[in-house]
């Protein structure tokens, strides 16, 4: 039986094993008109090794974080983390946070996003993600849920004055040294109290009328409840990641619209794709 195309131009020039790591997209911190919001989830994080064919052109995506809520009308919801991708290796967004009575948006594989005030509830979380933290009662500072993080759920807001922490994330040393992405957001509360943290370059709660903080760029973090009734806006979510690492024996190529950056250290190479999607092949040098 004749060979197939693809196989002919990839299968004859061998396999090759890669170390991954890939992030999905942080979803955005709450804020509402009537509300002060909860924090976002983390994208799904995946790290292993894959098996590819060398010389064939590789999807890749790194997803950008949701946006978070703002107060300019009654539904200023945010939004779940984008997508990123390599090859079979596939990390959705992270969940949204939510506001007063709403529980955190869920994500199919990633973390949940914090629940609003009214002890709702956060949302679920899918494989490589855990649940938000619900938010507080419906009175006092009515404080949010933290957004879960890749490596615990979200904390509940505590009490009726503090808002929950984002989740923790999770270390990896791929790059080279340690560094812990994919946290959850912090909680945001209405008045007084305490805001709670987001971790791993999640954003922070905002208090007594102020912003959410946004995530940290490529950390996969959610992005911080805003703190305010008809003022603040959720913070934005962080950008997904993937990093690849090979023997410097081989070569990437990568389609346009990629960014990243290079680095050889130890017979690697360690390749980061920072933004955009598009392909990515590796070949012998």
């Amino acid at each position: 039986m004749p060979l197939h195309t693809s196989e002919i131009i990839y299968g004859m020039a061998g396999t090759f094993s890669v170390e991954y790591l890939v992030i999905g997209g942080g979803g955005g911190g709450g804020s509402n008109l009537n509300a002060c919001g909860a924090g976002g989830g983390a994208g799904a994080y995946r790290t292993g090794n894959l098996t590819i064919n060398l010389k064939e052109p590789l999807s890749v995506a790194v997803g950008q974080g949701g946006k978070g809520g703002t107060p300019d009308d009654d539904s200023g919801e945010a939004n779940n983390g984008e997508t990123s991708y390599f090859a079979s290796i596939r990390c959705s967004g992270g969940g949204a946070g939510d506001v007063g009575g709403g529980a955190g948006q869920p994500s199919p594989d990633g973390s949940g996003g914090g629940g609003g005030y009214g002890n709702a509830a956060g949302g679920t979380s899918g494989s490589y993600g855990n649940n938000g933290g619900a938010g507080g009662p419906a009175n006092g500072n009515y404080p949010g849920g933290g957004g879960g993080g890749s490596a615990a759920v979200g904390e509940s807001a505590p009490n009726n004055s503090n808002g929950g922490d984002g989740g923790a994330g999770t270390a990896s040393s791929i790059t080279g040294s340690s560094v812990t992405r994919a946290g959850g957001g912090g909680g945001g509360v209405c008045y007084g109290g305490t805001i709670g943290n987001g971790t791993a370059g999640g954003g922070n709660g905002g208090g007594n009328g102020g912003n959410g903080r946004s995530a940290g760029n490529n950390t996969g973090s959610g992005g911080g409840g805003s703190g305010g009734i008809a003022d603040g806006n959720g913070g934005t979510g962080g950008s997904g990641l993937v990093v690849l690492k090979f023997a410097d024996t081989h070569t990437a190529t990568l389609s346009t619209g990629l960014i990243s950056s290079l680095a050889t250290t130890g017979g690697y190479r360690i390749l980061q794709i920072l933004r955009g999607h598009g392909t990515v092949s590796i070949a012998p040098n």
